[in-house]
């Protein structure tokens, strides 16, 4: 699971309103401000898998469009897969058979030619950068010693012992490096990440940990291991892992528009903060499908890509359901034959071999992935094209348009409370807390609803300037953009005749947070409630400035 600290969330924030896994992620992963900031598991049926007979397709400056039934799916299928999607939370949703796009669907707000956080899903894409470093002879192998790429520059390390002496790149790639890290796939609280939120240096932070178990012992998810391998990227490539990348993976993948957030040193961070385009998180995708090969080029080692088809750590969950297994980066459901990225909230790229299909997937809560796979395979039909169904086409294309067109939430109370024009335009002084939320302006007079907040000046993870746009009062979102590729869309509604919901969506990185006013004394006063869709849940108080 991804997370991004803030140096700002410091340990007396922590302290003061305790947190488990979600809410931490809330801090962490994308800032908890950011949205004002910027059932049956059946295996797919064996006559349908199916590999294409004729050469592969090859992505160039875009997809090559087919529709469903030209390459073996079935739409009406299809469009039960795009409601299934709406109904998840999905961004966006992307599917390709055969080196086609079949389906594509975004989920408004969210729209086409915005790249969306995905998480960690980098680290799937450090890992395979990894295997080309490998391949060009800059990284000896996966048996490289960790602690011999971080002796030439002087550097001192804490705790180290023969177990952190025989912890190599295999270990930081399969998540089995036997560092003491706390960051539980789970509801758990993720101490260690917290404690990689608040450091300075973050690679000294990760190699500093003792160990808690010989490396290779088990399975133990951790951010700190993807970001060693991003610091080694950058050592061994001579530039910065995003350098790299562009050189080695996205430029041949044709791959141009990304955004990766770096680390306090200026490092691209390994364990999330990449930003990218659907469809091309469906090339990587694609990449892995054909076994590493691009265009005639084998840009990453085909046994790198078997090693993901055929993981061999046990991630230590599914019991009651299919497991789930870890390999390069990667997890899987060898059960299902699916492998994928994982990013928090379900940022997906998925591909499933045995039926030639690629799916990439943006959003903003979990699911079930059983289920989701089950969707994916229930569309496929045959090896070969079945006829035409221009019924069933009429449905998805329906189906597609409809998940573009935004649904009124909550509508407003049947008159504007008087409260209204008290408490508009007023400025609202909050008492510090860990979103770093200072100043609240709202006009929720019919005619120009707007809001504007600023931001703890001594937080340099948050805007300096104030941030404002429209609201919408309707129940539905008003946008407005907040710098390159990142938009919020905002709106509310009265509750009751004191108190009012602000919602906003930082619609890139899938983030929702909810705020619900009670405006107490007249219009004086509020208690202020936070939630979001990172479990981040706290209370703040607030007065009026008059």
């Amino acid at each position: 699971m991804a997370m991004q600290a803030h140096h700002g969330v410091g340990e007396a924030a922590a302290a003061a309103m305790p947190i488990n896994r979600r809410q931490a992620t809330a801090v962490l992963l994308a800032g908890a401000a950011a949205p004002l900031m910027a059932g049956a598991q059946t295996d797919a049926p064996a006559a349908a898998a199916s590999t294409p007979s004729a050469a592969p397709l090859w992505p160039g400056d875009d997809w090559a469009e087919s529709t469903p039934e030209a390459q073996g799916m079935d739409s009406a299928a299809l469009a039960k897969l795009i409601d299934f999607g709406a109904a998840q939370g999905m961004d966006s949703l992307l599917v390709t058979r055969h080196g086609s796009l079949v389906a594509e669907a975004f989920y408004a707000p969210y729209r086409e030619g915005l790249k969306h956080a995905v998480n960690s899903t980098t680290k799937g894409v450090v890992a395979t950068l990894t295997g080309m470093a490998i391949q060009d002879g800059l990284i000896a192998s996966r048996d490289a010693p960790v602690l011999d790429f971080f002796g030439e520059d002087g550097r001192k390390i804490a705790n180290v012992d023969a177990a952190k002496k025989a912890m190599t790149l295999a270990h930081l790639l399969d998540m089995t490096s036997g560092l003491d890290w706390i960051e539980p796939l789970s509801d758990a609280v993720p101490e260690t990440m917290l404690q990689l939120g608040r450091a300075r240096d973050w690679q000294g932070f990760v190699l500093d940990r003792p160990m808690a178990q010989a490396p290779g012992a088990g399975f133990n998810y951790n951010s700190g291991n993807t970001h060693l391998l991003s610091a080694i990227l950058a050592h061994k490539t001579g530039g910065s892992t995003l350098a790299y990348a562009q050189k080695r993976l996205f430029g041949p993948l044709g791959i141009t528009d990304v955004r990766w957030k770096k680390d306090p040193q200026g490092l691209e961070i390994g364990g999330w903060g990449l930003y990218l385009h659907p469809r091309d998180m469906a090339r990587i995708g694609y990449l892995y499908l054909r076994k590493g090969q691009w265009n005639g080029r084998q840009l990453l080692p085909a046994a790198w890509v078997e090693q993901v088809f055929h993981p061999t750590v046990d991630m230590g969950f599914g019991a009651n359901a299919p497991a789930f297994k870890y390999a390069n980066g990667w997890w899987s459901i060898p059960s299902k034959r699916a492998f994928f990225t994982a990013g928090f909230n379900r940022q997906l790229i998925v591909v499933l071999p045995d039926i030639d299909v690629v799916v990439a997937v943006t959003g903003r809560r979990h699911y079930p992935l059983p289920l989701f796979i089950d969707h994916i395979t229930a569309a496929v039909r045959s090896r070969e094209p079945l006829p035409a169904d221009t019924g069933a086409q009429d449905l998805l294309a329906a189906r597609i348009r409809d998940a573009g067109v935004e649904k009124p939430g909550p509508q407003p109370l049947g008159a504007t409370p008087e409260l209204a024009a008290t408490v508009s335009r007023k400025a609202w002084l909050l008492e510090r807390n860990p979103l770093g939320l200072q100043r609240l302006v709202l006009d929720l007079t019919p005619a120009n609803p707007r809001y504007e907040v600023r931001f703890d000046p001594g937080r340099p993870d948050l805007p300096r300037e104030p941030v404002a746009g429209p609201l919408g009062l309707d129940g539905k979102y008003r946008t407005a953009p907040q710098g390159p590729n990142a938009v919020v869309a905002v709106k509310g509604h009265w509750l009751d005749a004191q108190t009012f919901q602000f919602i906003s969506r930082s619609v890139a990185d899938g983030e929702v947070n909810v705020l619900t006013l009670k405006f107490e004394g007249g219009g004086t006063a509020v208690n202020v409630g936070v939630e979001n869709n990172w479990g981040f849940r706290g209370q703040v108080r607030g007065r009026s400035a008059e």
